[in-house]
């Protein structure tokens, strides 16, 4: 039977961690790291490559923490799943800025972004990486009693880079909305363009991992004896069941088929 042990006299759970639950998600994200990774590789979109990574780091996170059932006290179950399940939106994020680009390149619509659309990505996937480094630098804080504080304050930096760079982002995505129903461009009625569907889809995904990170701001914030860390199910309510659903909703509306008029004209010519 498990029991809750301690690490050199440092507890680093507040409870006997779930192996058929950390099981579950396992299954669930590894299943989307092949359906995804091979929608990816079937249709090129090498950019979706982040949000596989993503799953796959979920995927590890949680085989980590079913293995933390019986390993309580041992201190690399623990790193792995805390770390890997951390940042693992942080990738999902990368692949969503990158959409939105597509998104209005496709519609040949660049004059409608708020931030000019060569600087868009790499201004979003800049603080992506900033939280990504932030956070996962936070790990080995964590384990000690003397530096869990400010590694608990390095995850909340993090994810409050997160949070801004996703609200600016949903801005952007808004305004560029905005100005395509004011005055739409000849490109975005092409039929075989998805656009609209694409940004609903990033507009859904967005929503769910802000979600997320407020909780686990709120999490890091009220500390290692807060509720939250306290009880298991508040992770996988606001947390893994939320990154299960993004996963499912960028694959329903898998991004494959934004292409700009240099691609639309090439295939029409290739047809031809």
């Amino acid at each position: 039977m498990a029991v809750l042990e301690s690490h050199h006299g440092y507890y680093l759970w507040k409870y006997i961690p779930s192996a058929p639950a950390a099981g579950i998600f396992a299954a669930l994200f590894v299943i989307a790291t092949i359906a995804l990774g091979w929608r990816m590789y079937t249709t090129k979109t090498w950019f979706c490559t982040a949000f596989v990574l993503g799953c796959f780091f979920e995927f590890v996170g949680y085989c980590a923490r079913a293995s933390a059932h019986n390993k309580t006290g041992k201190l690399m179950p623990f790193i792995i799943q805390n770390m890997f399940i951390l940042v693992a939106p942080a990738l999902f994020a990368a692949s969503i800025y990158m959409t939105l680009g597509r998104i209005i390149r496709s519609v040949n619509a660049e004059k409608y972004s708020l931030i000019r659309v060569n600087w868009l990505t790499k201004l979003f996937v800049l603080g992506d990486v900033m939280s990504f480094m932030i956070q996962g630098g936070s790990a080995g804080l964590m384990i000690n009693s003397n530096t869990a504080s400010a590694g608990e304050k390095m995850v909340v930096a993090g994810l409050l880079i997160q949070v801004i760079m996703f609200g600016l982002f949903v801005v952007v995505a808004l305004l560029f909305q905005s100005r395509m129903r004011s005055n739409p461009t000849p490109a975005s009625y092409h039929s075989e363009i998805p656009w609209k569907q694409s940004l609903h889809m990033l507009y859904l995904v967005s929503l769910l991992i802000m979600i997320r990170s407020i909780f686990r701001v709120v999490e890091f914030v009220m500390g290692y004896d807060g509720y939250p860390l306290k009880h298991e199910w508040t992770l996988y309510v606001f947390d893994s069941m939320l990154m299960v659903f993004v996963t499912g909703v960028f694959y329903w509306r898998f991004p494959s088929e934004l292409k700009g008029k240099e691609e639309m004209d090439g295939a029409e010519v290739a047809m031809a």
